[in-house]
């Protein structure tokens, strides 16, 4: 096999230790293989660096590892063409794993040009995606003391939650804070509804009719206690990313014209793809990086299943959450096509589909800088005109009425 890269390296990085094998030419025609041992302190680092210099190596690959292999990375990027890979696309022969045997491996196929490239954005890019990360995981965090509040007023016999559709909300907070000061009275408690929940008056003093005690006060002004935390720590995060997306702000508006997609999704979108979609040739290479396509598993011609890969979660979640958007915007394109997909697929695969089309759509607004346009509830009968008729005959026909059809004037 022919040599693509004269002298590369590769890297098997842990926690506390790295693996660095280097493949050059030896001067008659061969290759010369050293293997040496680092620490990932930043000495260890800076000393690695300058091995890899003096041995002239311009191309390194290391493997995805956790988060060991970041610091290494922004090191290296530099003065380095860094490559890095996922190991589970490139597995080594059963039997003769060693942290040296993936070195070497790594370097010989970084040599031979079999190596495939993460997309690792820039710093730019890359700080505003951990940012976006860490916001979703507090407000995952806040969701889940929110059902811990709804846990502890059920153990009471309290139903809030069955006459308040968000207990979190201005009433429910002013019902919630006076039942920690230790009012128990639902007449009382009822009385600090607010709008159009005092229309609830009757079923809201038999919701808070319960077996309420000093410990579940105790329980609940905790988890509001950490609600707060984690809704002023969203808050920050929030003010955050948005005065770090500012050079962005011409592209989230074209995003969030796209129905289903609100700020914050389109926010996620531009830091989980880096924005930049000269690196994905096609819409369809974006979505098969993302997962958001049916996977491949053929053989003897049968198609075996269609199961979707284990992608970038945080982009998918994002989608998704969009794509559920979407069934509720009425005369759009987005909910024609998840109502065309339900009818044989079902909804879960119909939301994955409209997730598809809308990571779809974000890449040509992207790319080529272009608004979106509405086609409307009616664009796919249009486009398959034909095929529409048909169906609604057959529907009619099946209900038992002979049907004759004319063009309109």
């Amino acid at each position: 096999m022919q040599a693509i890269v004269e002298c590369g390296a590769g890297l098997d990085i842990h926690q506390a230790t790295i693996v660095a094998t280097v493949r050059r030419p030896d001067g008659r025609g061969g290759r010369t293989v050293q293997t040496q041992t680092f620490g990932t302190m930043t000495v260890d680092l800076l000393t690695l660096r300058d091995w890899l210099q003096a041995c002239g190596v311009t191309h390194v690959a290391m493997e995805s590892t956790g988060v060991y292999w970041k610091p290494i990375y922004y090191l290296l990027e530099d003065g380095f063409t860094v490559i890095l890979v996922n190991m589970q696309h490139l597995k080594i022969v059963p039997g003769r794993k060693t942290d040296v045997s993936d070195s070497a491996w790594l370097a010989q196929c970084l040599e031979w040009g079999l190596l495939k490239g993460s997309l690792v954005p820039p710093a730019a890019i890359r700080d505003l995606r951990d940012l976006t990360r860490y916001r979703k995981k507090q407000i995952e965090d806040r969701a889940q003391e929110a059902n811990r509040l709804h846990k502890v007023l059920e153990e009471a016999g309290l139903k809030l939650s069955t006459v308040v559709t968000d207990i979190l909300g201005i009433s429910g907070r002013a019902i919630l804070a006076a039942l920690v000061g230790g009012t128990t009275d639902p007449a009382m408690l009822a009385a600090l509804a607010r709008g159009r929940l005092r229309s609830k008056l009757p079923a809201l003093r038999e919701a808070l009719r319960g077996q309420y005690r000093a410990h579940h006060a105790f329980l609940i002004s905790q988890i509001l206690a950490k609600i707060d935390f984690l809704e002023e720590t969203i808050t920050t995060l929030t003010e955050e990313i948005d005065r770090q997306v500012h050079p962005f702000d011409p592209l989230l508006a074209r995003l969030t014209t796209v129905p289903g997609i609100a700020r914050r999704t389109a926010i996620t979108i531009l830091a989980e793809t880096g924005g930049d979609m000269a690196v994905f040739p096609t819409a369809g290479h974006l979505c098969s990086w993302a997962a958001m396509c049916p996977g491949h598993n053929e053989s003897a011609g049968k198609r075996r299943s269609g199961r979707m890969r284990a992608g970038n979660r945080f982009l998918r979640g994002a989608l998704l959450e969009a794509g559920w958007a979407c069934t509720r915007a009425k005369g759009t394109a987005l909910q024609a096509r998840y109502l065309r997909i339900k009818r044989h697929r079902g909804h879960k695969k119909a939301v994955v589909a409209v997730g598809h089309q809308l990571l779809e759509i974000a890449y040509y607004l992207m790319r080529d800088g272009v608004d979106y346009r509405e086609l409307g509830a009616e664009y796919f009968a249009r486009r398959d005109r034909e095929r529409a008729t048909q169906r609604h005959l057959k529907q009619l026909r099946a209900l038992g009425y002979r049907v004759t059809i004319e063009p309109a004037a």
